[in-house]
C-alpha cells in the first residue's frame, strides 16, 4: 500500500469522553507508522487540552483547534487567533441572546458561570461527543477558568451553549457571513443545545490540504476518521472517510464507510481491515 496520511479526529472517534487511548487503537497507529503511514491528531480542542495521554501514543502532527493550528513532527503550519476586538463582538452577539459562552485560546479555557449548570443538567444525545465530553470535564474536576481570568489576547475559537436552538439561529444574522455553524447532535428532548463557531476559509479539511502539500502528497492518499459534524470538512477533504459506528447520521451518510463504535476500537479493526498495520 502506498503511504497514506491518516487523519483522526479524538472525542468520540480515538477515545470516548474523557477516556485514554485503548490499548489497541495505540497498537494499530503505532502499527501503521511502523509499517511508514503518517498519522495526526484532527481535532476540534485547543492544543492546552490534548492530554500527554494522547500524545504519549505518537503522532506525526496535529490539526488543532479545528483547523486553526497546524503543526507538523514539531513544525508549525499555521497558527490563527482571532483578534480581540473580534472575540469580544462575537461575545456581545451571544450574551445579548441569552447564550453561554467558552472562550478557547492559547492559554486555556475559559468560560461564561453559567455554562457548568446548564452541562450537568443537560441530557446529551449519545452520538454529541463534544457535550458528553464537556459533562466528563467536569465530573472529573478538569478546571476550565472562569471568564473573568481570561486574558483577552485573542482566541482560536469560541463555543457556544443555550437552552433555545432559535436564539442560536438569531445569531447568524450578525455572524454567519463570518463564521461557519457547527450545532451538535440533539435530542427531542434536550434541553441544552450547543456548538461552536469556526471563521470562514479555517476548516479541519484546510488543514488536511496544509499537510499533503508538506509533504507532497494528494487528497488521494488521505484517510480520515471522525464523529462529529465538526468532522464534516475533513471528512470531504479527505481520499477516504470512515464514519465511527457512533457518528452522527449526517456524517455517516457522506462517509465511504462506517466501522466499528469508538467502544469496539473502531479504529483498530478499520486500520486491519484496510492493511493499513
Amino acid at each position: 500500500m502506498n503511504q497514506k496520511l491518516i487523519f483522526l479526529d479524538i472525542d468520540g472517534t480515538l477515545v470516548a469522553a474523557m477516556a485514554e487511548p485503548s490499548a489497541l487503537a495505540a497498537k494499530a497507529i503505532q502499527g501503521a507508522r511502523g509499517n511508514g503511514h503518517k498519522v495526526f491528531l484532527c481535532t476540534g480542542r485547543n492544543m492546552p487540552i490534548i492530554g500527554s495521554d494522547i500524545l504519549s501514543v505518537g503522532f506525526d502532527g496535529i490539526i488543532a483547534s479545528a483547523g486553526s493550528h497546524v503543526e507538523v513532527e514539531g513544525k508549525v503550519l499555521f497558527d490563527s487567533i482571532l483578534s480581540e476586538e473580534i472575540i469580544q463582538e462575537c461575545l456581545a452577539v451571544f450574551h445579548s441572546h441569552g447564550i453561554y459562552c467558552r472562550i478557547e485560546s492559547p492559554e486555556g479555557i475559559f468560560t461564561d458561570p453559567q455554562m457548568e449548570s446548564l452541562l450537568r443538567g443537560a441530557k446529551a444525545d449519545p452520538a454529541n461527543s463534544e457535550l458528553i465530553r464537556m459533562q466528563k470535564e467536569i465530573e472529573a474536576g478538569i478546571p476550565i477558568l472562569p471568564y473573568d481570568s481570561y486574558p483577552g489576547r485573542g482566541a482560536y475559537k469560541i463555543c457556544f451553549t443555550s437552552t433555545s436552538l432559535e436564539a442560536v439561529e438569531a445569531t447568524k444574522e450578525a455572524l454567519g457571513s463570518s463564521f461557519a455553524y457547527v450545532v451538535h447532535p440533539y435530542g427531542d428532548s434536550t434541553s441544552c443545545y450547543n456548538g461552536e463557531i469556526i471563521p470562514r476559509g479555517i476548516d479541519k479539511g484546510r488543514g488536511i490540504d496544509m499537510v499533503c502539500q508538506h509533504y507532497g502528497t494528494g487528497r488521494e492518499d488521505t484517510i480520515a476518521f471522525g464523529d462529529s459534524m465538526n468532522d464534516y470538512e475533513m471528512m470531504r477533504a479527505a481520499g477516504f472517510s470512515v464514519a465511527m459506528g457512533n457518528a452522527c447520521e449526517e456524517l455517516k451518510r457522506i462517509a465511504d464507510t462506517v466501522c466499528k463504535s469508538v467502544w469496539e476500537d473502531g479504529i483498530y479493526h478499520e486500520f486491519r481491515r484496510m492493511g493499513i498495520c
